[in-house]
């Protein structure tokens, strides 16, 4: 195509020019990421890894085995037995192609063998339903989250609305070598709380894999937080087997970044535990001091794990941070009415907490509450955008790099703080406005693109900058750990490429463009 003609429709047509710049924008991003892997992170041997690079319908070994749901646990052995498959598909009676579960050689021994089931019992009786599916074309380590995040062993891989095969954890621990899964299962299995002990300190050789396969950093924040939940989950089940059961129904709570499912290498507790109102004075104080010990211990064998204490107390091991629902409540309704600093500083911490363990249903009541009280009081919202407006852009006027004068941290910027924190601010903000009940700042923009009160290029632009900058910091982290140096958030912008400084930049310029959106959203008098 002649120059001329390209550029009158790169200037007159803006589905046209829309497509070319997102492509653009996609291969430069693209170009970026593969520089920070490859001048960031010496290489180790072979690794060749293929979690991002083949596709779920690539592994698929054999057409799936199936039978009807009405046939008997005996015939469904038999078939396994005679395919030497370890799971098989169930579909309807009469209908073949209509698949409504699945049974695997644990079902045979944990429901049947176990239990002593008879065997003419019809095979739906053991089933597990719905499947759990994938697409054909997911990437591999799209199927490892899947698996991890549901805690399955067994995908149907699906391709044009039809099931084509069953992957297990075991053909993607083939494929990797040391798979992130082989750690999930290992955590599993512990039964002992110091058995957890040295797991969480095989995660960065994990995530460094995954660097160097190409994941983005949403993909590795994810697949650490995943991880960490499942070292809690696992702590806190034996836990409870140690000290019995709880006296009311409670919630352990996950704040901050941990809330948001943003952790990196550097990451403090900051937790708390709500339990369910006590109906009398007794089970009150039952309560309290059977939760006071339970966090005691929690916080200290986490530590054990290597998740060090938060310095400001934000854990549940601050009496103030363990109470029932009513008071925590109380505690929103108070910090909603009257903002002041200390109010803002919780609202940062404690409004993107989530569900970590127990009864989730009090964490969604105490949602739920906040979604009422920001609702009612937008006076709360637009001191927090103020608050968020009232940070600098880390740039000078001349796109310098405002850095550190002097000090430890001397020719250094603090990436998080700087650089990510005030995108992390805007998503919530805007979160909170309109009742988004995501906590995982991509995921709130993508939510508020989708409902359309982000624009589509800004939020594309957002993304590429948040994610550009968690990459760097992940990045700057991992080399820390393995040089044996503590983790921090200090960047030298003198020891980047020129790209990485280019694209550092126009992240940072893109903070003053969301600033602009709080700004219309909410206007000052």
């Amino acid at each position: 195509m002649p120059k001329a003609v390209f550029l009158d429709l790169i200037n007159t047509q803006p589905g046209f020019s829309q497509y070319y710049l997102k492509s653009f924008s996609e291969k430069f991003v693209g170009t970026a990421y593969a520089e920070l892997r490859r001048h960031k992170m010496t290489r180790r041997g072979d690794e060749n890894l293929y979690l991002f690079s083949m596709q779920v319908g690539d592994i698929v070994k054999q057409p799936p085995r199936t039978i009807s749901a009405d046939s008997t646990i005996q015939q469904a052995a038999k078939s396994m037995a005679g395919f030497r498959i370890a799971s098989l598909l169930i579909h309807q009676p009469g209908d073949e192609e209509k698949i409504i579960g699945i049974i695997t050689h644990r079902d045979m021994s944990n429901k049947v063998i176990a239990l002593g089931l008879d065997y003419n019992e019809p095979v739906r009786c053991i089933m597990s339903s719905p499947v759990a599916t994938v697409l054909s074309q997911a990437t591999c380590f799209d199927a490892l989250l899947k698996m991890m995040s549901g805690s399955k062993h067994h995908l149907a891989v699906e391709r044009r609305g039809k099931i084509i095969g069953v992957i297990t954890s075991h053909d993607i621990a083939l494929i990797q070598g040391i798979s992130p899964y082989s750690l999930f299962k290992e955590v599993g299995k512990q039964q002992t709380i110091v058995g957890l002990y040295p797991l969480s300190k095989k995660i960065p050789e994990m995530i460094r894999n995954l660097i160097k396969e190409g994941a983005k950093p949403g993909n590795i924040s994810r697949m650490i937080s995943i991880l960490n939940d499942h070292i809690l989950e696992r702590l806190l089940t034996l836990l409870e087997e140690e000290m019995g059961p709880p006296p009311v129904s409670y919630c352990w709570l996950l704040m901050g970044s941990e809330g948001r499912r943003e952790q990196t290498f550097k990451t403090d507790q900051d937790n708390a535990i709500i339990y369910a109102d006590p109906k009398n004075e007794q089970q009150g104080k039952d309560a309290k001091e059977y939760f006071s010990r339970f966090a005691r211990k929690a916080i200290e064998h986490l530590v054990e794990c290597g998740y060090p204490l938060c310095p400001g107390e934000m854990m549940a091991v601050n009496p103030k941070w363990c109470q029932p629902l009513s008071v925590w409540k109380d505690y929103f309704a108070a910090w909603v009415a009257s903002p002041n600093p200390q109010e803002i500083l919780h609202a940062t911490i404690f409004f993107d907490f989530r569900a970590g363990f127990g009864k989730a249903a009090l964490a969604d009541e105490l949602r739920q509450h906040l979604g009422d009280l920001t609702e009612r009081q937008e006076l709360y919202l637009l001191h927090l955008a103020n608050q968020c407006l009232a940070g600098r852009t880390p740039l000078s006027f001349f796109r310098n790099f405002i850095v550190e004068k002097n000090g430890e941290h001397k020719n250094k910027l603090d990436i998080k703080h700087q650089g990510i924190t005030p995108f992390v601010n805007f998503a919530r903000i805007l979160a909170l406005r309109y009742r988004v009940r995501e906590t995982n700042t991509l995921a709130r923009l993508h939510v508020l693109a989708k409902e359309n009160i982000l624009d589509e290029s800004l939020w594309a632009k957002t993304v590429d900058a948040y994610e550009m900058q968690m990459q760097l910091r992940i990045i700057h982290q991992l080399n820390q750990i393995e040089s044996d140096i503590q983790p921090d958030n200090h960047i030298a912008p003198d020891e980047l490429s020129e790209l990485e400084r280019r694209m550092l930049r126009d992240a940072f310029e893109v903070i003053d463009r969301l600033h602009g959106v709080l700004k219309t959203i909410f206007p000052t008098p």
